[in-house]
């Protein structure tokens, strides 16, 4: 049984709502000027954060970051909305996840990342790979919704140790460099 134990109850106006969110979203990133999909061809995944088809692909190892994103936002609503319904706070995530998107793919944020980070060629992402990363957090919701807090956080931390060695980045280690960078993170993330 899950930790959040309320059913989800009547899904059609919340399902509605996510539709629109991923739609609009998907536009607006269009509209922003994001490709719809990688000039190199489209596939699932791409595993290699060094080539140019990184953050162009539906999935990538960033993909995982943004599970924790999931896992977070469904403990923070959990704590800050608990009279909420549950597939309503999951909606916030997947709002919350979209205007992140937005917001990541802005030329101000864009030049922070080839600035602050080892991302020198990172031209942003595709609007797959957004929906991507955006439904990515919609199931780590769903995961911390089936696992109690603890457990949650147990897969947090595993998450971030097996990104750190795979990939020399995470979640944690992201946010750090994009608002305060240091120079001998980013020379260790080089050196892959």
């Amino acid at each position: 049984m899950p930790n959040d134990s309320v059913p989800l109850g009547n899904k059609t106006w919340p399902s509605l709502a996510i539709v629109s969110i991923l739609s609009a979203t998907a536009f607006q990133l269009h509209h922003q000027g994001r490709l719809w999909l990688c000039t190199c061809g489209p596939r699932f995944w791409s595993g290699n954060i060094c080539s140019s088809e990184n953050s162009q692909q539906f999935l990538d190892p960033y993909s995982f970051t943004h599970v924790l994103h999931g896992l977070v936002y469904f403990i923070l609503l959990k704590l800050l909305l608990p009279r909420v319904r549950p597939l309503w706070r999951l909606c916030l995530a997947i709002a919350f996840a979209a205007l992140w998107e937005l917001l990541e793919n802005t030329n101000l944020i864009i030049e922070r990342y080839r600035a602050a980070t080892a991302a020198l060629g990172y031209t942003g992402d595709t609007v797959v790979n957004s929906l991507g990363d955006i439904l990515c957090c919609a199931l780590g919701f769903l995961i911390a919704r089936a696992f109690d807090w603890r457990r949650s956080v147990i897969l947090f931390i595993v998450t971030e140790i097996v990104l750190l060695f795979w990939i020399r980045d995470g979640l944690i280690l992201n946010i750090i460099m994009l608002v305060h960078p240091i120079q001998a993170i980013r020379a260790w993330q080089m050196c892959q």
